[in-house]
């Protein structure tokens, strides 16, 4: 598998300097100005894009060549001011944030900064001095925030990757309403380096992009450790690699959907109709103890950390700040120490009451909010609809989950409704697995991690061992063959499954067999459960590759039926 799949491939008609000039003409087009904080000037983005240019015709390998970027206006990019949506906090970013210098590395190329909830505080995308950022398919709606304007820009059609951030939800309410993907994937696998903190221990570096592949493209840059951010985190050495063939999917009762309107409820029962006919299996369970839980990101003490990233800012009254999110702020000041310890404990005993909840599900699948307002009715009810607005996004970080973001079965009236794939921290590669099902799309590699494993009897899809990789985690890569320096013989075991040996070259056969990538920690775990005479070893593929393989002792195969004119397992079975 490589590395970066090459996303700019999906244009390849279109060189970068072509790329940015579309996207000038889009946002003439659009006329959104409220999207965007500080948009560049088309001269200086074609100079990147033509940068571009000039270091794939040196020879370089970009699988992100040419897209561009709208990058929420709270995450640094060097050489721009970053204002987190308030002009009198404004500074001159100096460094780049690593998640998006990983992406500009890669051939992306930046458009400019875009409009927020201030502070990255709310899920409406109107508490900004910049303006309201109005909905994508309907001005007369929000956008949705904190990541408004990002999202908006995908929307529209300008810009290829938004990047957003999501502490409550920002990275997905959005993505709902425009009918796009939103990915949140475990909390420190983006590092925030260079990221505004609104709950420092919450906040997470998130994606939109119009489809599932572009989106995972994007993150998988993204992620990785970085020394200059302490809460980031590298994919465990036990990380999952893939849903399993016959995933079970948890949903919740209707009495936890009582907050969700009538055209959402009607659309999230379609959506699990929809994933039903996939071949999923969906259990109901009772949500109550994580809709609890995540009453305590504003109703709690751990709303201390607004303060403690912008409060004493926001005390000088700067003439730009939100009413609403200075008022949010200022009440952030009010816990006391000894709150903040209850409201933690209370935390980590609703983390290990989700994990009995959900045990035995692969995910659990949620509408992504709860409505999609007016501008108007916000505007009302500022604080009532954006904490409704939140009922099924605010527990993720608390709890250290991740949350795939897609878009369901539309509404009656054909208007977008989104949903999300919830999972445990390191199951990102489940829940984007599931999304993919969902869209009924090939589902793009997130986890670019593990061991490459190559089986070719009991183990192989469809055979009565297979179940043992997916307990695992594992993901099928490939089907391959041996080189001719194999044989192949029957054993009697139970389960059957079948020896592989090496003889040398020349005196076997090409044997069919399947690769998975397993992670280390599994590999570690699968080998010392191998039973005897089976064992893991080198295996030459014809292809030139040598992957670790599964083989036998050469003493088990005495007296066994040599079965290498077979080819393979299964056609031995299916002569």
């Amino acid at each position: 598998m490589n590395a970066v799949s090459n996303v700019a491939e999906l244009d390849a008609a279109l060189s970068p300097t072509d790329r940015v000039a579309r996207a000038y003409r889009r946002i003439a087009e659009a006329d959104r100005p409220e999207v965007w904080i500080l948009l560049r000037s088309e001269a200086d983005v074609l100079a990147d894009a033509r940068a571009v240019e000039d270091r794939l015709a040196a020879g370089e390998n970009l699988p992100l060549a040419g897209l561009l970027l709208a990058v929420k206006d709270n995450v640094d990019v060097a050489g721009l001011p970053t204002t987190a949506g308030c002009p009198e906090f404004a500074y001159p970013a100096t460094e780049t944030a690593s998640g998006v210098a990983r992406l500009i590395e890669q051939g992306a190329v930046v458009l400019g900064k875009t409009n927020l909830d201030q502070f990255a505080t709310g899920l409406v995308g109107t508490r900004s001095p910049y303006g309201a950022v109005r909905g994508s398919w309907d001005p007369e709606r929000v956008s949705g925030g904190s990541s408004s304007g990002s999202a908006v820009a995908v929307a529209l059609g300008i810009a290829d990757i938004g990047i957003g951030t999501d502490t409550a939800g920002s990275g997905r309410v959005p993505a709902a309403f425009a009918g796009i993907v939103g990915l949140k994937l475990s909390l420190g696998v983006i590092p925030t380096h260079g990221v505004v903190p609104a709950c420092v221990d919450y906040d997470c570096l998130t994606v939109f992009a119009d489809d599932l592949d572009a989106a995972v493209a994007a993150a998988r840059v993204m992620t990785g450790p970085d020394p200059r951010d302490p809460r980031s985190r590298p994919w465990p050495t036990d990380v999952r690699l893939a849903a399993p063939a016959a995933p079970v999917v948890a949903v919740p009762r209707p009495e936890d959907l009582e907050d969700v309107c009538p055209e959402y409820r009607a659309a999230f029962d379609a959506t699990v109709a929809d994933l039903e006919a996939t071949g999923v299996t969906t259990r109901i369970v009772d949500i109550s103890g994580l809709l609890d839980a995540a009453k305590l990101l504003y109703d709690g003490a751990v709303v201390a950390e607004r303060y403690a990233a912008v409060g004493e800012f926001l005390e000088s009254s700067p003439a730009g700040a939100d009413p609403t999110v200075a008022a949010i702020v200022a009440g952030a000041k009010a816990p006391l120490a000894h709150e903040l310890v209850s409201n933690l404990d209370a935390l980590a005993r609703a983390k290990s009451a989700a994990a009995i909840t959900l045990d035995g599900c692969d995910a659990l699948l949620l509408p992504t909010t709860t409505e999609h307002p007016t501008i108007a009715a916000v505007q009302a009810d500022p604080i009532g609809i954006n904490r409704r607005m939140g009922t099924f996004t605010n527990f993720c970080n608390l709890l250290d989950m991740a949350s795939v973001a897609v878009p369901g079965s539309p509404t009656s009236d054909g208007h977008p409704f989104g949903v999300m794939f919830v999972v445990p921290a390191f199951a990102d590669q489940v829940a984007v697995d599931l999304g993919a099902r969902l869209g009924g799309v090939d589902a793009p590699l997130l986890v670019d991690a593990g061991v490459d494993l190559a089986v070719f009897g009991a183990h192989l899809r469809g055979q009565a061992l297979n179940f043992q990789l997916q307990d695992l985690g594992a993901r099928y890569v490939e089907t391959v063959h041996t080189t001719d320096a194999y044989r192949l013989y029957a054993l009697d075991t139970v389960p059957p499954k079948p020896g592989l040996v090496r003889r040398g070259p020349g005196r076997g056969a090409p044997i069919v067999g399947e690769v998975f990538r397993v992670s280390a920690a599994g590999l570690g775990l699968f080998l010392a459960a191998l039973p005897a005479p089976m064992a893991l070893t080198s295996v030459e593929l014809s292809d030139g590759r040598t992957v670790v393989g599964f083989g036998c002792t050469h003493d088990a195969v005495d007296g066994a039926t040599d079965i290498t004119e077979h080819g393979g397992w299964l056609a031995y079975l299916n002569p």
